[in-house]
């Protein structure tokens, strides 16, 4: 069930050194793209990234929080076409959680790197840089990277008593169930 899936996923920074087979990588793809999509426009583009120079590269992408691409043996890049839909950002968003969900159905660990908005270096974008690095159209924008593979950690899910029930209200703002 997703709700299982939702209870234990957790984002993984360290990964065994073992690569996803490619029955997996097939999952994987097909899962993300099967994800919904506004008006099904389908507005984004993927990535899939095994070469370890390119994953060492994905990994300077940005100065902060995304180093541990480079340990992964797997990352897939998402990418939407700013020129199909305006609403790109949360399509984009809608096959990034797919995916998660995806890997952690398949038994490997995942973690999400923001790229969208990010720099790279005080005169380039983390767009920029990985636009040029993987020979993307000037179209694409690119959202995000999953680093994806064999957990290197265990971490527990999050326990139900630090879920943000607060943030919840039912009927009208503010009203609490």
């Amino acid at each position: 069930m997703v709700l299982d899936l939702l209870r234990t996923r957790r984002s993984v920074r360290q990964f065994q050194e073992k690569p996803v087979e490619p029955e997996k990588v097939d999952l994987l793809v097909e899962a993300m793209l099967r994800s919904p999509s506004s008006r099904g426009i389908n507005p984004w583009e993927f990535v899939v990234v095994t070469d370890p120079e390119t994953l060492t590269a994905l990994a300077r992408a940005k100065p902060h929080g995304a180093s541990f691409i480079k340990n992964a043996p797997l990352a897939i890049v998402v990418c939407g076409d700013t020129t199909k839909s305006d609403v790109w950002v949360e399509d984009c968003s809608i096959a990034a959680i797919i995916l998660h969900l995806a890997a952690a159905d398949l038994g490997l660990g995942s973690c999400w790197v923001q790229l969208r908005k990010r720099e790279f270096d005080a005169g380039t974008t983390s767009d920029a840089y990985v636009k040029k690095l993987l020979g993307l159209a000037e179209n694409l924008a690119v959202e995000a990277v999953l680093a994806i593979g064999y957990a290197g950690e265990d971490k527990p899910g999050h326990p139900k008593s630090s879920l943000l029930y607060d943030k919840v209200s039912y009927e009208k703002y503010g009203l609490k169930g």
